[in-house]
Protein backbone atom coordinates (compact mmCIF):
# COMPACT_ATOMS: atom_id res chain seq x y z
CA UNK A 1 0.00 0.00 0.00
CA UNK A 2 1.37 3.08 -0.80
CA UNK A 3 -0.35 7.01 -0.63
CA UNK A 4 -2.12 7.79 -3.26
CA UNK A 5 -1.02 11.70 -3.12
CA UNK A 6 2.76 12.36 -2.13
CA UNK A 7 2.31 15.18 0.62
CA UNK A 8 3.57 18.29 -0.93
CA UNK A 9 3.58 21.71 -0.31
CA UNK A 10 4.56 24.96 -2.18
CA UNK A 11 7.78 25.37 -3.75
CA UNK A 12 7.57 29.32 -2.25
CA UNK A 13 7.44 27.39 1.18
CA UNK A 14 10.18 24.88 0.59
CA UNK A 15 12.27 27.36 -0.50
CA UNK A 16 11.42 29.51 2.96
CA UNK A 17 12.06 26.20 4.68
CA UNK A 18 15.59 26.08 2.97
CA UNK A 19 16.26 29.47 3.24
CA UNK A 20 15.40 29.21 7.51
CA UNK A 21 17.64 26.41 7.58
CA UNK A 22 20.35 28.38 5.80
CA UNK A 23 19.93 31.13 8.25
CA UNK A 24 20.34 28.72 10.95
CA UNK A 25 23.38 27.40 9.48
CA UNK A 26 25.07 30.96 9.46
CA UNK A 27 24.36 31.87 12.91
CA UNK A 28 25.69 28.53 13.99
CA UNK A 29 29.43 29.16 12.11
CA UNK A 30 29.31 32.40 13.58
CA UNK A 31 29.92 31.39 17.08
CA UNK A 32 33.17 30.13 15.91
CA UNK A 33 35.20 33.34 16.40
CA UNK A 34 38.33 31.66 15.82
CA UNK A 35 37.56 29.66 12.68
CA UNK A 36 36.93 33.13 10.84
CA UNK A 37 34.80 31.68 8.49
CA UNK A 38 34.57 33.84 4.74
CA UNK A 39 31.74 34.47 2.70
CA UNK A 40 32.25 31.46 0.69
CA UNK A 41 32.78 29.01 3.72
CA UNK A 42 29.46 30.88 5.18
CA UNK A 43 27.32 29.93 1.80
CA UNK A 44 28.74 26.31 2.29
CA UNK A 45 27.33 25.74 5.75
CA UNK A 46 24.16 27.67 4.73
CA UNK A 47 23.95 25.04 1.90
CA UNK A 48 24.13 22.37 3.92
CA UNK A 49 21.98 23.03 6.31
CA UNK A 50 19.64 24.14 4.38
CA UNK A 51 19.49 21.50 1.36
CA UNK A 52 21.28 18.52 3.52
CA UNK A 53 18.45 16.70 4.67
CA UNK A 54 17.06 16.62 1.41
CA UNK A 55 19.83 15.46 -0.76
CA UNK A 56 20.46 12.64 2.02
CA UNK A 57 16.64 11.84 1.88
CA UNK A 58 16.69 11.57 -2.15
CA UNK A 59 20.13 10.04 -2.15
CA UNK A 60 18.55 7.16 -0.43
CA UNK A 61 15.75 6.90 -2.26
CA UNK A 62 18.04 6.39 -5.62
CA UNK A 63 16.44 9.95 -7.24
CA UNK A 64 17.92 12.68 -8.49
CA UNK A 65 17.86 15.19 -5.72
CA UNK A 66 15.08 17.75 -5.79
CA UNK A 67 17.57 20.54 -5.32
CA UNK A 68 19.14 20.01 -8.30
CA UNK A 69 15.93 19.74 -10.58
CA UNK A 70 15.38 23.79 -10.31
CA UNK A 71 17.57 26.83 -9.99
CA UNK A 72 16.15 28.06 -7.27
CA UNK A 73 17.33 25.94 -4.15
CA UNK A 74 21.02 26.92 -4.68
CA UNK A 75 20.91 30.45 -4.67
CA UNK A 76 17.92 31.25 -2.16
CA UNK A 77 20.24 28.44 0.56
CA UNK A 78 23.31 30.82 -0.48
CA UNK A 79 21.63 33.82 -0.05
CA UNK A 80 19.71 32.93 3.24
CA UNK A 81 23.49 32.17 4.40
CA UNK A 82 24.95 35.55 3.92
CA UNK A 83 22.10 37.32 5.11
CA UNK A 84 22.41 35.29 8.18
CA UNK A 85 25.48 36.16 8.63
CA UNK A 86 25.66 39.40 8.00
CA UNK A 87 22.32 40.02 10.45
CA UNK A 88 23.34 37.58 13.23
CA UNK A 89 22.91 40.34 15.67
CA UNK A 90 19.26 41.00 14.52
CA UNK A 91 18.67 37.02 14.35
CA UNK A 92 20.02 36.36 17.86
CA UNK A 93 17.31 39.24 18.72
CA UNK A 94 14.72 36.89 17.70
CA UNK A 95 15.67 33.57 18.96
CA UNK A 96 12.42 32.43 19.77
CA UNK A 97 10.91 33.26 16.21
CA UNK A 98 13.91 31.08 14.55
CA UNK A 99 13.21 28.77 17.01
CA UNK A 100 9.59 28.07 15.99
CA UNK A 101 10.05 28.44 12.46
CA UNK A 102 12.96 26.18 12.50
CA UNK A 103 10.54 23.59 14.14
CA UNK A 104 8.20 23.93 11.62
CA UNK A 105 10.85 23.40 9.34
CA UNK A 106 11.91 20.10 10.37
CA UNK A 107 8.49 19.30 10.73
CA UNK A 108 7.98 19.75 6.67
CA UNK A 109 11.01 18.22 5.81
CA UNK A 110 10.25 15.20 8.24
CA UNK A 111 6.68 14.56 6.39
CA UNK A 112 7.99 14.93 3.17
CA UNK A 113 10.66 12.85 3.61
CA UNK A 114 8.70 9.96 5.59
CA UNK A 115 5.58 10.36 2.38
CA UNK A 116 8.10 10.74 -0.07
CA UNK A 117 9.67 6.88 1.37
CA UNK A 118 6.00 5.20 1.50
CA UNK A 119 5.40 6.13 -2.03
CA UNK A 120 8.90 4.53 -3.22
CA UNK A 121 7.39 1.61 -1.96
CA UNK A 122 10.10 0.80 1.31
CA UNK A 123 8.20 -0.74 4.62
CA UNK A 124 7.25 1.83 7.32
CA UNK A 125 10.05 1.53 9.76
CA UNK A 126 12.76 2.28 6.82
CA UNK A 127 10.33 5.34 5.92
CA UNK A 128 10.10 6.13 8.98
CA UNK A 129 14.17 6.67 9.57
CA UNK A 130 13.96 8.44 5.97
CA UNK A 131 11.62 11.06 7.68
CA UNK A 132 13.95 11.35 10.17
CA UNK A 133 17.44 11.57 8.22
CA UNK A 134 15.12 14.52 6.24
CA UNK A 135 14.31 16.39 8.98
CA UNK A 136 18.27 16.26 10.99
CA UNK A 137 20.65 15.39 8.30
CA UNK A 138 21.82 18.81 7.28
CA UNK A 139 22.36 19.81 10.54
CA UNK A 140 24.48 16.37 11.28
CA UNK A 141 26.53 17.20 8.63
CA UNK A 142 27.40 20.58 9.55
CA UNK A 143 28.38 19.23 12.90
CA UNK A 144 30.62 16.66 10.85
CA UNK A 145 32.03 19.69 8.65
CA UNK A 146 32.95 22.22 12.21
CA UNK A 147 34.45 19.03 13.48
CA UNK A 148 32.21 19.60 17.01
CA UNK A 149 30.18 17.03 18.44
CA UNK A 150 27.04 16.36 16.31
CA UNK A 151 24.10 18.12 18.25
CA UNK A 152 21.23 15.46 17.76
CA UNK A 153 23.30 12.79 19.77
CA UNK A 154 23.95 15.27 22.60
CA UNK A 155 21.19 15.66 25.73
CA UNK A 156 19.16 18.59 25.65
CA UNK A 157 18.63 18.00 21.76
CA UNK A 158 15.17 17.11 20.43
CA UNK A 159 15.81 17.34 16.89
CA UNK A 160 15.60 13.11 15.88
CA UNK A 161 12.96 13.41 18.81
CA UNK A 162 10.40 15.26 17.94
CA UNK A 163 11.00 14.13 14.17
CA UNK A 164 10.58 10.71 14.90
CA UNK A 165 7.46 11.39 16.90
CA UNK A 166 6.26 13.35 14.06
CA UNK A 167 7.40 10.78 11.44
CA UNK A 168 6.21 8.07 13.30
CA UNK A 169 2.43 9.60 13.61
CA UNK A 170 2.33 10.21 9.73
CA UNK A 171 3.65 6.38 9.62
CA UNK A 172 0.42 5.23 11.40
CA UNK A 173 -1.97 7.94 10.12
CA UNK A 174 -1.28 6.41 7.28
CA UNK A 175 -1.91 2.60 7.84
CA UNK A 176 -4.90 3.49 8.99
CA UNK A 177 -5.61 5.02 5.33
CA UNK A 178 -6.09 8.62 6.55
CA UNK A 179 -5.12 10.93 3.36
CA UNK A 180 -1.82 11.77 3.46
CA UNK A 181 -2.28 15.58 3.49
CA UNK A 182 -3.85 15.14 6.81
CA UNK A 183 -1.62 12.54 7.99
CA UNK A 184 1.43 15.38 7.39
CA UNK A 185 -0.23 18.30 8.66
CA UNK A 186 -0.51 16.22 11.83
CA UNK A 187 3.07 15.12 11.65
CA UNK A 188 4.44 18.91 11.06
CA UNK A 189 2.36 19.96 14.12
CA UNK A 190 3.16 17.21 16.65
CA UNK A 191 7.09 17.67 15.79
CA UNK A 192 6.26 21.29 15.97
CA UNK A 193 5.06 21.23 19.32
CA UNK A 194 7.84 18.64 20.71
CA UNK A 195 10.97 20.93 19.52
CA UNK A 196 9.70 24.06 20.59
CA UNK A 197 8.58 22.54 24.17
CA UNK A 198 11.83 20.91 24.73
CA UNK A 199 13.58 24.42 23.82
CA UNK A 200 11.37 26.44 26.22
CA UNK A 201 11.50 23.94 29.25
CA UNK A 202 14.86 22.41 28.73
CA UNK A 203 13.70 19.01 28.41
CA UNK A 204 16.18 16.11 27.39
CA UNK A 205 16.23 12.23 27.61
CA UNK A 206 17.68 10.28 30.23
CA UNK A 207 21.94 10.18 30.00
CA UNK A 208 24.07 7.67 29.02
CA UNK A 209 25.54 5.96 31.79
CA UNK A 210 27.33 2.81 32.61
CA UNK A 211 26.36 -0.43 33.43
CA UNK A 212 28.62 -0.80 36.57
CA UNK A 213 27.44 2.33 37.88
CA UNK A 214 23.41 1.54 37.83
CA UNK A 215 22.04 1.24 41.10
CA UNK A 216 21.80 -2.37 42.33
CA UNK A 217 19.68 -4.40 44.59
CA UNK A 218 21.96 -6.38 47.23
CA UNK A 219 21.60 -8.85 49.99
CA UNK A 220 21.60 -7.41 53.65
CA UNK A 221 25.63 -7.66 54.79
CA UNK A 222 26.69 -10.81 56.97
CA UNK A 223 24.98 -11.30 60.72
CA UNK A 224 22.04 -9.42 60.15
CA UNK A 225 18.42 -11.26 60.24
CA UNK A 226 16.84 -8.53 57.41
CA UNK A 227 14.92 -10.83 55.07
CA UNK A 228 14.38 -8.38 52.57
CA UNK A 229 16.34 -7.03 49.92
CA UNK A 230 17.80 -3.24 50.01
CA UNK A 231 18.53 -0.62 47.70
CA UNK A 232 22.10 -0.03 47.23
CA UNK A 233 24.88 1.76 45.19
Amino acid sequence: MVPSTLFTIPLWLDLAAVGIGAIQGAMFAGRFKDARFDLLGVALIGVVVGLGGGLLRDIFLGGVPAALQSNWYLPVATGAALLGMLLQSLFNRLGPLIIGLDAVTIGLFGAIGTSKALAAGLPEIPSLFVGVVSAVGGSAVRDMMLNVPIAVMHVGSHYAVAAGVGSGLLVMLFLLNVPITIAGIVCVVATTVIRVLSARYGWSLPQQRAIGSWPRWRRPEPGTTARRWRWGS
